[in-house]
């Protein structure tokens, strides 16, 4: 690029005269050779300063363990309906099958992506449309509507009926085996007459279902249900299918939920709907719909659905002003900003906007400590095993409820009158590259 502007000698020795002639950033420098940067920006008040202690608190379970994937959506509904299930069955603990949830998201997920493949046959290779399908045919990542059509089409089963596997706990080289078959799959479907591409996508998807019974195991259409109670009672349900198992023991109704989003950009209106183009799982199943509202609006019916006694999914981004060790989330957990003496201070706006804050994990609020009716601190079911945090259940802080965290889904009777009328009109659809896109 020789009409551009290079680094010259001079550039680069006026950056190494500023940062000598500073000893903030000397010493800084000392101190980050032997230690982590985030062990020099934590605040140590913040820190210790945060409680544990909850005035609402739900969970008496063991966290569960996502382990090597992408799974913490399904995990976090899953988690949902597990105390019910737990009480339904008299057991003190209770998990069902992820792995039983992920095989058949994939492999739905699988037919979804190969339709949008058939859909966009006649646009060139290099369309962004096109170029963004391609790049991520599969993965492990979801939404809720992605994880309830996944629940109502194939129902559920106990973790004991199909346990994890190798591949279930470790998704990346089975991933990347159905990326390359997904991929070749689309170049065959682009390369055929119209009217042969469906025949030929049914022999992809017969390729990745083996892919996926190879390293998931098979799916039982059936099976024996027989279990001891907490009271030492055995009990036994005969032969169920999934859905058998899901309709007795999932007391909740899954249609009844709506997941409200804070997309803080303007010209995304709030107390309307949006959509996504593209991004789904179960090609017959409800969309990806969203309720754009203002963070105060989530929040606060997150906290009285808590008050109320029931968990709250929610997805989040969930790296920035986190520590995993200590199970600490908090707006102005680490000061950065003195450790480099670089100004970072973009808004939530600005973040979406600019690609640096998007929905990464999907956990579940368990508890929540209430001061004079608003919400303190947040506890939090998360799906990274038990060694950390309290036991796997970590606290988020009021302050990165409202920087970090974008979705919440709750029962759509909560909702104000107007907020339910604009559950009926016809969503805003983003384009599929959208950062309301992004997979939890």
């Amino acid at each position: 690029m020789p009409d551009l502007p290079s680094l010259s000698p001079s550039d680069l020795a006026g950056f190494a005269r500023r940062f000598a002639a500073d000893p903030q950033l000397r010493r800084m420098q000392n101190a980050i050779a032997n230690v982590g940067v985030d062990q020099v920006a934590l605040d140590h008040e913040v820190a210790v300063g945060t409680g544990l202690t909850m005035s609402h608190r739900i969970d008496d379970w063991k966290a569960t363990d996502q382990k090597k994937t992408g799974r913490c959506w399904l995990f976090a509904a899953l988690n949902l309906m597990r105390p019910g299930a737990a009480a339904r069955l008299g057991l003190k603990e209770f998990e069902f099958s992820q792995n039983h949830a992920m095989y058949w998201d994939k492999l739905e997920r699988a037919n979804y992506f190969l339709e949008s493949i058939i859909a966009t046959a006649g646009l060139p290779i290099d369309d962004r449309l096109v170029a963004f399908l391609l790049g991520m045919p599969v993965n492990d990542g979801g939404q809720w509507n992605m994880a309830v059509n996944v629940f109502t089409k194939h129902g559920v089963v106990p973790k004991s009926v199909m346990p994890e596997t190798q591949s279930s706990s470790d998704t990346a080289k089975m991933n990347r085996r159905l990326r390359v078959t997904l991929r070749h799959g689309a170049k065959r479907l682009r390369e055929l007459p119209a009217d042969r591409r469906r025949a030929a996508k049914l022999e992809i998807l017969a390729d990745v279902h083996t892919i996926l019974t190879i390293h998931l195991g098979t799916p039982p259409a059936t099976f024996t249900w027989e279990w001891t109670d907490r009271d030492k009672e055995f009990r036994s349900d005969g032969e169920l299918t999934p859905q058998e198992f899901m309709a007795r023991y999932v007391d909740l109704d899954l249609s009844a939920y709506v997941c409200l989003v804070d997309d803080p950009r303007p010209e995304h209106p709030r107390n309307a709907t949006l959509t996504v183009e593209h991004l789904g799982n179960v090609v017959e199943g409800d969309p990806v719909r969203y309720l754009n509202v203002d963070i105060g609006t989530a929040k606060r019916l997150a906290m009285e659905t808590i008050v109320d006694g029931e968990p709250v999914w929610f997805g989040c981004d969930t790296a920035p002003q986190s520590n995993s060790e200590l199970g600490i989330w908090d707006a102005r957990l680490y000061d950065y900003e003195s450790v480099y003496g670089v100004r970072t201070d973009l808004d939530k706006e600005a973040r979406v906007r600019y690609h640096d804050s998007l929905m990464t994990h999907a956990m579940l609020f368990t508890g929540v400590h209430v001061v004079d009716g608003a919400p303190r601190r947040w506890r939090v079911e998360n799906s990274w095993g038990t060694q950390k945090g309290d036991g796997g259940f970590y606290t988020m802080n009021d302050s990165w409820f409202d920087e970090y965290v974008f979705e919440v889904v709750v029962r759509k009777d909560r909702l104000d009158p107007g907020l339910l009328t604009a559950l009926d009109a016809e969503p805003l659809v983003l384009p599929a590259w959208d950062p309301m896109g992004a997979l939890a």
